[in-house]
């Protein structure tokens, strides 16, 4: 007496199976010597980034700066506003202390205090 197992009939579906976009192609990266530009970018079409406004008023500034100030001096000196975020000084300082963090020396900013960045 043995028992066999018999398949069930697979079942078909009458819809199709979605198509996914291909993949993007990865972008470039930078090799680890080249030293970041505080300059403005070559297009003025587009736009700054939070980090790039920031190392800019930051290099005019005799001060360390809060991330408020930054962002409100960024957006006084017309270089950077915040797309619709509720919080972009802490997004700021968050990629301020994971730029310090990662670039080590090279990075374009240093912490003086908690929560005050100046220029390195």
């Amino acid at each position: 007496m043995s028992k066999t197992k018999t398949s069930k009939p697979a079942k078909k579906t009458a819809a199709k199976k979605a198509v996914r976009p291909a993949p993007k192609p990865a972008k470039p990266t930078k090799g680890k010597g080249v030293a970041a530009k505080v300059t403005p970018p070559a297009n003025p079409g587009k736009r700054v980034s939070s980090l790039d406004a920031a190392a800019q008023v930051l290099a005019g500034s005799t001060e360390a700066m809060k991330p408020k100030a930054l962002i409100a001096a960024m957006t006084e000196q017309k270089l950077w506003t915040s797309p619709a975020g509720k919080t972009p000084h802490v997004s700021l300082a968050t990629a301020m202390d994971r730029e310090i963090k990662t670039k080590g020396e090279k990075a374009r900013f240093r912490k003086v205090g908690p929560g005050l960045f100046a220029a390195a």
